[in-house]
């Protein structure tokens, strides 16, 4: 076992809950269960990350998710309806929507017509069906054996989600995955997987929502593998706004073909621990990637941005924006990495996480990272962490504004250079709204 992890009770119990959800399956075999099984005996080898390993040094989810968590219970799936749900949803966002509660599809609160150019199917039937591209994709990017809690979501997965986008086409309305963990009657835990297509010159936006409803502890462990061929473009937007009591841990998986196109937007408002990894392959020539992140944080939550952008071939951009507000007792952590192999000559690639501290007890943890081995190149990374400015707070003061309005004014600005990027009206408004109410600023 790499000694950076540890095998505690906690795999032990996870093994456990595996050969019950074997013998749910009704003997289901095929290639798929194959790579469920090789994960699991991956993460039986190699265990949970501990305290030791450097990837998880600032986040130590797998304490906390043991301390939290018995894993024992079956996830019962209430009855949920539309004025529950409600809450959720973006106002005036026409989309095609999937509704996941407690990691199961619902399909009476789900959403999405006829599209010719778009293929929707929740995952157990897109599995049972044998889909090709499912076989071709599933588990064949995000790397089981590079990351435990992959191979943790790998070993469980059955529901999620499987969304091709076809050759040629251009899909208007995003596609909106809604998972709302309801923990009224005890805790929750699920593995939602997705696998996006994106064919050769399509165009879509993808967007996935994270929310509880109730008083008990959940815990989500998602990975979506997002496959982008020639010259296609995709909008990804991931809006985490759940509640104190939200452990979660996701992985998003980009592959990137010549000319592709690829943008995400990360915003986190609450949540108790969450681990968020965006990996970005850029396999070949004339790629574009464009990340941007924001995250508010107050009380205890502790939020873990981790991004890796690795450019394998020549003439690629990629531009990363990541701002933070943090006060009270929470923290925040931002790792980002930028890879130019030998090949990638004539790589712009830039990186930028920015971050305001609220109060003394806020902590940040930023570390951006370059590594080179191309010489003809344009790289830059950087770190700010600080307070507000108090000279311009005297100003807007000196202006007849109150100290409190004064400050919410400058956070909001301090957040503007980032959700100006958004390109969804609806959307932004949304985020507008999430984020003035946030900030305590009263429009």
């Amino acid at each position: 076992m790499n000694e950076l992890n540890q095998k505690s009770d906690l795999v032990d119990r996870f093994l456990s809950g595996f050969s019950k959800f074997e013998s749910q399956l009704n003997g289901s075999a095929g290639t798929i269960h194959n790579l469920r099984k090789k994960a699991v005996e991956s993460l039986n080898i190699n265990g949970l990350p501990g305290a030791k390993n450097e990837e998880y040094k600032y986040t130590n989810i797998t304490r906390a998710i043991e301390k939290k968590f018995s894993f024992d219970q079956v996830n019962e799936v209430p009855s949920v309806n539309t004025y529950d749900i409600a809450p959720f949803r973006i106002p005036d966002l026409d989309a095609h929507v999937l509704v996941f509660v407690n990691g199961v599809f619902n399909h009476e609160l789900s959403e999405f017509g006829d599209d010719p150019g778009l293929e929707i199917a929740d995952l157990s039937t897109a599995i049972k069906e044998d889909h090709e591209a499912i076989s071709s994709h599933f588990a064949q990017h995000a790397d089981y054996n590079s990351d435990a809690f992959v191979a943790l979501n790998t070993g469980f997965s059955k529901d999620g989600s499987f969304i091709h986008i076809k050759a040629g086409r251009v899909i208007e309305k995003p596609v909106v995955l809604h998972y709302i963990n309801v923990t009224k009657e005890g805790q929750v835990h699920n593995y939602p997987r997705n696998l996006v297509l994106a064919g050769e010159n399509s165009q879509a936006t993808i967007m996935e929502s994270f929310s509880n409803l109730g008083e008990y502890e959940s815990f989500t462990n998602a990975v979506t593998e997002i496959v982008l061929e020639q010259r296609a473009r995709v909008d990804y937007y991931k809006l985490q706004n759940n509640d104190e009591n939200a452990y979660h841990v996701g992985t998003t998986q980009i592959q990137q073909a010549r000319d592709s196109y690829f943008a995400s937007y990360t915003f986190t408002t609450t949540g108790s621990m969450i681990r968020n990894n965006l990996n970005i392959d850029l396999t070949d020539e004339g790629c574009e990637t464009h990340m941007y992140g924001l995250y508010l944080l107050n009380g205890k939550t502790h939020v873990d941005n981790h991004t890796t952008v690795d450019h394998q071939q020549p003439n690629s951009f990629s531009n990363e924006l990541y701002k933070g507000v943090l006060e009270d007792n929470s923290r925040g952590v931002f790792n980002g990495k930028i890879y130019v192999r030998q090949d990638a000559q004539k790589t712009n690639a830039f990186q930028s996480n920015k971050n305001i501290l609220l109060s003394d007890n806020a902590t940040v943890n930023t570390k951006p990272q370059l590594e080179i081995w191309a010489d003809d190149v344009k790289c830059s990374h950087g770190c700010t962490t600080g307070q507000l400015d108090e000279d311009a707070l005297f100003y807007l003061q000196s202006r007849g504004l109150a100290r409190d309005r004064a400050r919410a004014l400058l956070l909001y600005a301090f957040a503007t250079e980032v959700l100006e990027n958004v390109k969804s009206e609806p959307v932004k408004q949304y985020l507008e709204e999430l984020i003035s109410t946030r900030l305590h600023k009263d429009f």
